[in-house]
């Protein structure tokens, strides 16, 4: 019997690659992550600027706490099994009028890890809507495995290459709508993207990309994980500390080290990389 999910939801997950939404706390308790985050980046100026937005629940006890929610967790064990490893997560912060967007695009193109196992947890800690810039999701579009991807390295574009896929006109687009405290989840092979915000709030999403369970290796370097549930990390990933305090030295150049290995990864082979 699933632990939080419906039979609906799990069903929707496998033949969608992608269900929403799912609730796991309050608008209250959304609202109040937001304020601790925004705290840190109040206290801490150019703490969450750029690739340090890459990875912050190594460094930050909210992102740390959101990762290992038990709601997520019992909804993550419903998809992948009770064996959890954490891979990584991203802030996905668009202010309010920036014209960055997301190209269609699918997760698994240059992440290096087989099998294409696991969930990402797209968590909203404020509205996630059309006018905000929400996920937009192609059902059953992963069937069919990775696709070619065109990297552009477009200006406004929020992917590290601005990888891009052709999409069909008749494809079926779905606009994930989230309020604070609801998530979606969805897996490395369906094609999603998202517009610029042009409402008058940030869109902030707290992405954990993407939880695991232990057959998945990484094949383009070194494995980081963090345990969350279950067995132990296995021999082919090296684990990662959770912090003990916001951005203590150690908990820092830890973060850095992922990120450094995690850009060699997904640069692998492009012809440029951006400026951050």
């Amino acid at each position: 019997m699933p632990k939080h999910l419906t039979e609906a939801q799990i069903q929707a997950y496998k033949t969608d690659g992608f269900c929403s939404p799912i609730d796991v706390m309050s608008e209250a308790d959304a609202l109040d992550f937001r304020r601790r985050l925004e705290e840190v980046e109040a206290e801490y100026p150019g703490a969450l600027d750029a690739s340090n937005r890459n990875n912050a629940h190594l460094v930050l006890k909210v992102i740390d706490e959101i990762t290992h929610h038990p709601a997520i967790l019992d909804a993550v064990e419903d998809i992948i099994g009770p064996d959890i490893l954490v891979f990584g997560t991203v802030l996905f912060i668009k202010e309010p009028g920036d014209p960055g967007f997301v190209s269609w695009h699918q997760d698994g193109k240059y992440m290096g890890l087989v099998p294409h196992d696991g969930v990402t947890a797209w968590l909203a800690l404020s509205p996630s809507n059309q006018e905000s810039g929400c996920m937009t999701m192609l059902p059953g579009s992963g069937h069919g495995g990775i696709r070619d991807h065109n990297d552009t390295f477009g200006e406004n574009n929020i992917l590290t290459r601005g990888q891009e896929v052709d999409v069909a006109q008749d494809e079926g687009a779905i606009d994930l709508v989230l309020r604070p405290g609801q998530m979606s989840f969805h897996d490395r092979e369906v094609v999603h993207s998202s517009k610029p915000n042009i409402s008058d709030d940030r869109r902030i999403g707290i992405v954990i990309q993407s939880y695991l369970p232990p057959n998945v290796h990484q094949v383009k370097g070194e494995g980081f994980v963090q345990w969350a549930r279950g067995a132990p990390v296995p021999a082919q990933h090296t684990a990662l500390n959770r912090p003990q305090s916001d951005l203590d030295e150690a908990g820092v150049d830890e973060r850095d080290h992922v990120n450094a290995a995690w850009s060699e990864i997904l640069y692998d082979n492009a012809t440029q990389k951006r400026d951050l």
